[in-house]
């Protein structure tokens, strides 16, 4: 039984019982502390897109904050979507995640739909309520409240791409009389919920359309899979994906063992595929490889990836 259908990218990137793999860009190596160089960009992940790889992932990430040792993609997600949205054909364009504290959902509602309607159907939001204090004073936006105002966010973007709207919240009022366009492809964008997001278990299981967590030893992610399928049972829905991040630093010989390293490994592809095909097992849907860490050639990588490993995820 497929996930419930919401747009052409959640069809395909998630199937019950099954793995896909995505990127996160950029594709390039980061070393700590240090700016990504952008270079090949976009060609980079046209290639993504020719190889077969199921989504790029972009984060959004307003500030350099050094503490935090991260700028992302460092182009604002949207503008930067629109433009992978018509140079791109079938890769599924995702964000993980959406800070939605820091933005407003009227805004969010219609970036993101005018994103799937560019793209035919292909986005994926991810939504978060973010874990950097030091970007909220520069938005005028209270740290402490982010919980109530991430669910407020959530429910306005869902009845914006509703036709005339009526919905009264923290973020403002739409008051039936006025429309926002353009409408999602399939009515609705997916929303994933990242972590917690300041929510009880119950909540996110009920409200999102699947869940993004971090890479966790087999057992302890098990745990928490099935942990979170009986919440989203329980609360009398269909089966929701899961999704998850890792990090992977490819080693030049398949057989090279694994070393761990930053919410990853350091591996050849044999290793690698031994681990996705234990947490395809354990019910992960979609892990996004981020090589921020690897070593490697990156095209070289990519080639190694679409050749070794993406071939023994392919859809039936």
């Amino acid at each position: 039984m497929a996930f419930a259908p919401i747009n052409r990218a959640y069809g395909e990137v998630f199937r019950p019982g099954r793995l896909s793999i995505g990127l996160v860009a950029p594709l390039e190596a980061v070393p700590p502390m240090e700016l990504p160089t952008l270079d090949q960009h976009l060609a980079r992940i046209q290639l993504a897109d020719r190889l077969g790889f199921a989504a790029i992932w972009l984060r959004d990430i307003p500030f350099n904050v050094p503490s935090f040792g991260d700028v992302g993609q460092t182009f604002d997600p949207f503008t930067y979507l629109g433009a992978l949205a018509v140079g791109t054909e079938r890769i599924a364009l995702g964000v993980a995640s959406i800070i939605l504290p820091l933005r407003h959902p009227a805004h969010v509602a219609k970036s993101v739909a005018t994103v799937d309607q560019l793209s035919g159907g292909r986005m994926l939001l991810g939504v978060a309520s973010g874990d950097r204090p030091e970007e909220y004073p520069a938005l005028a936006a209270d740290y402490e409240t982010r919980g109530e105002r991430f669910r407020d966010a959530m429910a306005y973007i869902r009845a914006s791409h509703s036709d005339w709207p009526d919905y009264t919240g923290q973020h403002g009022r739409l008051n039936g009389r006025m429309d926002m366009l353009p409408k999602p492809t399939a009515g609705r964008v997916p929303m994933l919920i990242t972590g917690g997001a300041r929510q009880s278990p119950d909540w996110g299981a009920a409200h999102g359309d699947g869940w993004i967590t971090y890479p966790r030893n087999a057992a302890m992610q098990a745990k928490v899979v099935t942990d979170y399928r009986a919440r989203v049972a329980a609360a009398g829905q269909g089966d929701k994906p899961v999704m998850q991040s890792l990090y992977v630093d490819l080693m030049p010989r398949a057989a090279m063992p694994p070393r761990p390293i930053h919410l990853g490994f350091a591996c050849g592809t044999d290793f690698l595929l031994r681990y996705l095909k234990e947490i395809e097992a354990l019910g992960v849907n979609h892990v996004a490889i981020n090589l921020g860490l690897n070593n490697a050639d990156m095209d070289e990588t990519l080639h190694r990836l679409a050749e070794e490993v993406l071939p023994e995820f392919a859809a039936p």
